[in-house]
């Protein structure tokens, strides 16, 4: 009678020629790992994008990788706004940006490396806390501002500065990401004309009034305003502007700054929003926020007494209220992240299948032809996640 074992051996079959096929493709490594990146959770899904964490061997550590599907993505997209998401950010390094470290394009995909910030968006801490406190928002704000700044010196506009595009690393500094409406500025050669544009987009809620009433606009000052949002949305947790209606959204960024009672902000504060939310020609500048009191303020040594500030600008508030009651007045085309992902869901019917892999068709990174930074985690939210409240009352 034979042995267990060797029963056991007796009627045991040989692999199948299927099964051995399953095993090779099981160790098959995919396009990502390939490159030494390791998929991990999802911390972003729109209608043709997610965005996962994954780690990395190059990089020893974590990184986030945007997987854009190229066959739900709008035709805009992929061939405007994608490209430029890329182009605008070479050379760009800043504490203050999300660097960009990896492009890969294979038949199917396009993944784009980043640097990860693990503590989520501005507005996620917003939402958590309520509002943020003075110390916190001018900390915040002077790191917004310093990367904005220095993007602007380099000839880059951002055009979608908002609360959801920035991240917090690990120390909780700003991150500003999301370059997808990004692009290149030439700057004036001696004295001559500014470039303007003409490609309305962005988010309706931080968008400046120049760009709502539909007319060629300085990006760089656009930015500005959006900033200006930012800050606001900072310490009294919640948008001084209720974009549900676009006459009325207009009607509001055309009068002085509505601000609530609560939660108590001091008098420099919000003299440093009203200059940033004001009439173009009267708007501060980067140059002008960076000597402001408010900002200039040390809350360590509190070197700088609350004042209220006498510099009224009452007559520009003047300027603002244009024929925005006309019946004629018609909202400009502006293209949201929002707008993208609605087309991308129509033209698919699902969210982006990012699933499957291929074969790599193009790898940029900062060694070959990308010497690079930027882009973002992409929790998207729209500005209604903010909650709205009623009490606004001067």
């Amino acid at each position: 009678m034979p042995s267990p074992v060797a029963s056991i051996h007796q009627h045991s079959a040989p692999p199948t020629a299927a099964a051995t096929a399953d095993s090779r493709k099981e160790k098959k490594p995919s396009v990502l790992e390939t490159h030494g990146y390791y998929l991990g959770k999802s911390i972003g899904t729109g209608s043709y994008a997610t965005v996962r964490v994954a780690h990395s061997e190059r990089h020893d550590g974590d990184v986030a990788i945007k997987i854009v599907s190229k066959f739900s993505a709008p035709a805009d997209y992929l061939k405007k706004f994608l490209p430029r998401e890329i182009e605008v950010v070479k050379g760009l390094r800043h504490p203050n940006l999300i660097r960009f470290l990896q492009a890969i394009e294979t038949t199917h995909r396009v993944y784009i490396v980043m640097e990860y910030a693990q503590n989520g968006s501005l507005l996620d801490i917003i939402r958590k806390d309520q509002y943020i406190d003075e110390p916190r928002a001018r900390k915040w704000f002077r790191q917004l501002t310093n990367a904005v700044e220095y993007c602007h010196d380099r000839g880059v506009v951002h055009r979608d500065i908002k609360c959801e595009n920035m991240l917090m690393d690990l120390e909780w500094n700003v991150k500003l990401s999301d370059f997808g409406f990004a692009k290149g500025v030439p700057k004036p050669k001696n004295g001559g004309q500014v470039s303007l544009s003409e490609t309305y987009c962005g988010s309706y809620a931080y968008a400046s009034p120049e760009i709502l009433r539909g007319i060629p606009y300085q990006p760089q000052h656009a930015d500005v305003w959006s900033m200006g949002v930012v800050l606001y949305a900072m310490v009294f947790g919640r948008l001084p502007f209720d974009d549900s209606n676009y006459k009325e959204l207009l009607k509001q960024v055309s009068n002085k700054v509505n601000f609530p009672k609560d939660p108590k902000v001091s008098n420099s504060c919000k003299s440093l929003i009203n200059k940033i939310l004001a009439p173009l020609k009267s708007r501060i500048r980067i140059s002008g926020i960076k000597i402001d009191l408010w900002y200039c303020y040390d809350d360590e040594a509190g070197t700088s007494k609350d004042r209220k500030d006498s510099s009224s600008m009452d007559s520009d508030w003047q300027e603002r209220k244009l024929s925005i009651g006309s019946k004629d007045l018609v909202p400009p085309n502006l293209i949201t992240k929002q707008q993208l992902y609605a087309e991308a869901k129509a033209r698919t019917g699902k969210e982006a299948d990012v699933t499957e892999e291929e074969v790599s068709l193009k790898t940029q990174d900062p060694r070959d032809t990308l010497t690079t930074d930027t882009e973002d985690k992409a929790r998207r939210y729209t500005p209604s996640t903010f909650k709205r409240r009623t009490d606004t009352k001067k």
